[in-house]
């Protein structure tokens, strides 16, 4: 696994051996930051990645021209990962790790009145995180008016077009990933 472009590209990131994790492929990576590229400009925007694993999408986006990105995941062991990859790319006065379950860490953010521009949502492919997440995002509204949320998800399951204020505008299919898009126009 690696940074694929941008400032980092090229440097490898760390994981756990075995099963336990499942990283975003290559190829997959750069068909995401190709879709968000021909909507947004990365350059100075703020990444909130939850169930972020190793970091990788977040570590991608900040390679990208990310101001700072924040890393929400609940298994305390891949802090280290984490913690190494971060390091790995000299960004952790950018980066912000909380160990903790989606739910109390997105009170939490809210709670402080962040806001992010891209928000990247990964969690395991038999979760049931996805739309009670979504919907939580869109109740204490941290994505910004134009930004996006992305979903990446089982190819046999479909989300909801819509969730809380979230609107779908994109669903592309890579193998057993799906990657679904959405954002919030602002009212």
């Amino acid at each position: 696994m690696r940074v694929i472009a941008g400032t980092y590209r090229g440097t490898r990131l760390s994981a756990p051996s075995g099963m336990a994790t499942r990283p975003t492929s290559d190829r997959v990576k750069e068909s995401l930051f190709s879709i968000i590229s021909c909507r947004m400009s990365l350059n100075g925007i703020h990444i909130l990645d939850i169930c972020a694993g190793t970091g990788s999408l977040g570590i991608e986006a900040l390679s990208r021209g990310g101001a700072a990105a924040t890393f929400i995941e609940r298994d305390r062991t891949m802090q280290p990962f984490l913690n190494k990859n971060i390091a790995a790319v000299h960004c952790r006065d950018r980066a912000e790790i909380i160990i903790s379950s989606a739910e109390p860490a997105v009170r939490s953010l809210a709670a402080r009145g962040r806001q992010f521009e891209l928000i990247l949502f990964d969690p395991p492919y038999d979760s049931e995180l996805y739309e009670p997440v979504a919907e939580l995002l869109s109740t204490h509204a941290l994505l910004k008016a134009g930004g996006l949320l992305v979903m990446e998800c089982s190819s046999r399951k479909q989300l909801p077009p819509v969730i809380g204020s979230y609107f779908q505008y994109d669903r592309r299919v890579y193998g057993v990933t799906a990657l679904e898009l959405f954002s919030w126009e602002g009212v």
